[in-house]
């Protein structure tokens, strides 16, 4: 291959923190800018820079996503109060995530990538599970107080018309913590109908699980706006494909999920689908091998990789360490932003070259050639633990044989 594949509008590019912007760049100048003309719009969203901009850099990225169409974002630090304290922070800033979801509102598709020589840890399941995570609100968008002393917590309505509502929530004898969080119905709506229109465009099963006997007005609103479009919008559809659709309690569905044969897409309200994601990413072989990607109900996708920054690698990365850390959901991030990307402007060298990337990666992991989190959980394949660098570079072998 001697020309650079063409693009003609830009990815928005969002830049992050740790270990994982050290395999950003790595990715990039191995695997990308030697084969693509790459445009992007760039925002750097690691830690140190959202504090300088105060968050706005946070804001500005998602309103280029609305904007530009397509992203992909490099997993980011949410600090705690240990991580003010490590990088000087001026204020405990909220999930970039969480900002960028709510911007967007969008959901999240979830699934692990798979391989034949990788079991998932539990034996029965024999296809993927796809987690649709709700990408707004909830405790990403909550409130909270600290109640230093005895007194009384009420929760307040004061509707638009006048009229007030008040109940007590708690009232407190000593010292203890409040936390206020909220839906709206047009975003549940709109979590539900991209499940619904996902689970016809995959020809997959959709579960939906909540805690309504429980939760009776918060969960319960999630339950009937589900049914509500499930009756008046998809029921034919679903019948005329042979799909189904089932509703049960989230700890039911904790344990028909571990007793199934896999293959279907399971709807999760935010926190479920944050936790949920990791277990079934982990279950079929590492939190490293997942996909990720927020679609907004207008049609705006950002890619990203379901992990974290991988913390404790970086650490030994900066002591002059060797590590082993794995980069394919980073880089299905990008193959899966530079496919949409060619879907949307009718680019199909794009298409094809993303195509390539991911069948490259395939190709060194079947290969036995895997960072550390694989070495240990393949069968049936001689394996060679590799660094994250020699991984990747193994990688650009064989895309470019994929590319000749």
């Amino acid at each position: 291959m001697t020309e650079k594949i063409k693009m003609t509008t830009p990815l928005v590019e969002m830049d992050g923190d740790e270990m994982t912007r050290v395999l950003w760049k790595m990715i990039k100048d191995e695997l990308i800018l030697p084969f693509v003309d790459l445009k992007t719009e760039y925002y750097d969203l690691g830690l140190p820079h959202r504090d300088d901009t105060a968050d706005q850099v946070t804001l500005d990225a998602a309103e280029a996503n609305k904007r530009l169409g397509v992203a992909v974002k490099c997993a980011t630090i949410t600090p705690n109060l240990k991580r003010m304290d490590e990088y000087h922070l001026h204020q405990m800033w909220k999930s970039p995530n969480g900002t960028i979801r709510s911007v967007l509102d969008g959901t999240v598709f979830r699934a692990p990538i798979t391989l034949p020589s990788v079991k998932p840890a539990v034996r029965g399941w024999q296809k993927p599970i796809t987690i649709a995570r709700h990408a707004y609100g909830d405790v990403y968008k909550s409130v909270e107080l600290r109640a230093p002393e005895a007194g009384t917590a009420k929760l307040v309505f004061e509707g638009a018309s006048g009229a007030r509502r008040e109940v007590e929530i708690h009232h407190f004898d000593g010292p203890g913590v409040l936390q206020g969080m909220h839906n709206t119905d047009k975003s549940i709506r709109s979590f539900a109908r991209s499940c619904f229109q996902y689970a016809i465009d995959t020809r997959q099963d959709l579960w939906f699980a909540t805690k309504d006997t429980i939760s009776k007005t918060y969960d319960a609103r999630f339950r009937v706006i589900f049914e509500e479009e499930y009756e008046g919008h998809f029921k034919s559809q679903f019948e005329a494909l042979g799909i189904t659709y089932f509703y049960t309690l989230i700890d039911d569905a904790v344990a028909r999920v571990i007793r199934s044969k896999g293959g279907f897409i399971w709807a999760c309200k935010n926190y479920d689908g944050d936790v949920m994601s990791d277990m079934v990413s982990t279950a079929f072989g590492s939190l490293a091998m997942m996909t990720s990607v927020l679609v907004s109900p207008d049609g705006n996708y950002e890619y990203e990789a379901a992990h974290g920054t991988v913390t404790r690698h970086y650490y030994r990365y900066l002591d002059g360490e060797e590590t082993s850390t794995n980069p394919i959901a980073t880089i299905f991030a990008w193959s899966g932003a530079l496919r949409k990307r060619g879907e949307k402007d009718g680019l199909p060298e794009l298409q094809r070259y993303a195509d390539a990337l991911e069948g490259a990666c395939f190709d060194t992991m079947n290969s036995g050639v895997v960072t550390k989190d694989l070495a240990g959980l393949m069968e049936g394949v001689e394996v060679r633990q590799v660094n994250s660098l020699t991984f990747i570079q193994t990688i650009r072998q064989h895309l470019e044989k994929r590319l000749a």
